[in-house]
């Protein structure tokens, strides 16, 4: 494959970055033809790709959110029959859930927004709601019910993209900390140096401190697990204010979002703090989240929760994904910013970038992502 003219090396691309964004570009580069090294200090898709809920949904708020998600979904739709049983993929599908007349509104938005674009969906009242969901309390308002979203286990998925492009278990897996990435080489902490013609920074929070002209602002989220209870949650259950604290500016935020594992446990969240790198959990946190989840699902209150962990979710300056080149560093390629969607974008970012790399016209269109935006926002 070309590099855009970048000089030639022994590796065609070095990606920073072992998590579900970083495994993708590595998977889609190899599929593309380019020998591909790995580097990341492990383990693999230990970060914040190992503490999402896997929800493969589509976002409609902003039209190129909308794009990108609607494109990775169908990706993974093609991809699901090749994944491996540990992988966890199953199609619960999504009910967006309205509380008030207001969120209704929203729901029945959304649902034409996604119905002339062909996605299939379903607008129920409060009484549709509670026969496809019994789990949930009486008296909501309705919602949108999207019957083919589903949910993976990420880190599984991680691995298995590296296993599938022979990059697993080799020399081409790099087991150790970068300290700088610069035009045509990445440094490693202990001095050595790789070259490549394409460097691809997708370190996740740390891809703003190898690229520190690109601000990223952490997000904190806690999750919780409960025991298995199979059977008793069908869809994944989302409310609807979880769009609003998606993109709020607000420091700290909770919203229900409860998704049933095939092993009959439930994931619970979400939070949202803004600024916060302590990984610690935080019991306040995990109370906030189950009253919320307990308000929409009564029967919560009486499970025993197994588990509870963090991850920090790195975020641009306007929300959106940062995929394309360095406007400076020519050869310096970046895949940072997805937030809370890494997991769902992950397979559209990797053949965007690969698209770009090739010069060829993308499947979905890049400018909004351009990290031309962000170099530019922290210069002024």
């Amino acid at each position: 494959m070309s590099a855009s003219g970048a000089p030639d090396h022994a590796t065609d691309v070095v990606v920073v970055g072992a998590g579900i964004v970083g495994t993708a570009c590595a998977a889609a580069f190899a599929a593309a033809g380019a020998s591909v090294r790995v580097i990341d200090r492990g383990p693999i898709g230990g970060g914040a790709t190992a503490a999402g809920m896997g929800h493969l949904m589509v976002l409609d708020d902003a039209p190129a959110e909308f794009a990108l998600t609607r494109r990775s979904c169908a990706l993974w739709t093609e991809l699901a029959p090749e994944l491996p049983p540990r992988a966890e993929y199953s199609v619960p599908g999504t009910l967006w859930v309205a509380t008030d007349a207001a969120e209704f509104d929203v729901a029945r938005a959304k649902f034409a927004r996604l119905k002339e674009v062909g996605i299939d969906a379903e607008l129920l009242d409060g009484i549709a709601l509670l026969d496809v969901e019994p789990a949930l309390r009486p008296g909501l308002v309705g919602g949108l019910r999207l019957p083919t979203e589903a949910v993976v286990y990420p880190p599984v998925v991680a691995r298995w993209l590296l296993d599938r492009a022979g990059i697993l278990g080799g020399p081409s897996l790099v087991p150790a900390r970068v300290a700088r990435i610069e035009p045509g080489r990445v440094t490693l902490e202990d001095g050595s140096t790789l070259a490549a013609g394409i460097i691809v920074n997708a370190a996740g929070v740390d891809g703003g401190t190898l690229t520190p002209e690109i601000t990223l602002r952490a997000r904190k989220g806690h999750l919780m697990i409960t025991d298995r209870y199979p059977g008793q949650l069908r869809h994944e259950v989302v409310e609807l204010g979880y769009i609003k604290n998606a993109h709020s500016a607000a420091l700290e935020s909770v919203a229900c979002n409860v998704q049933p594992r095939a092993t009959g446990q439930w994931l619970v969240g979400s939070s949202r703090q803004f600024d916060v790198v302590d990984p610690g959990v935080e019991p306040r946190m995990l109370a906030r989240i189950a009253a919320r989840a307990v308000e929409f699902l009564p029967r919560l209150a009486h499970m025993n929760v197994v588990r509870a962990w963090t991850g920090l979710r790195a975020v641009s300056v306007d929300g959106l994904p940062i995929i394309g080149e360095h406007p400076t560093q020519r050869g310096v390629w970046l895949a940072l910013g997805h937030e809370g969607l890494g997991v769902t974008t992950a397979l559209a970012t990797a053949e965007l970038l690969v698209d770009l790399v090739e010069r060829r016209e993308p499947r979905v269109p890049a400018a909004a992502f351009d990290p031309a935006r962000c170099v530019a926002a922290r210069a002024s």
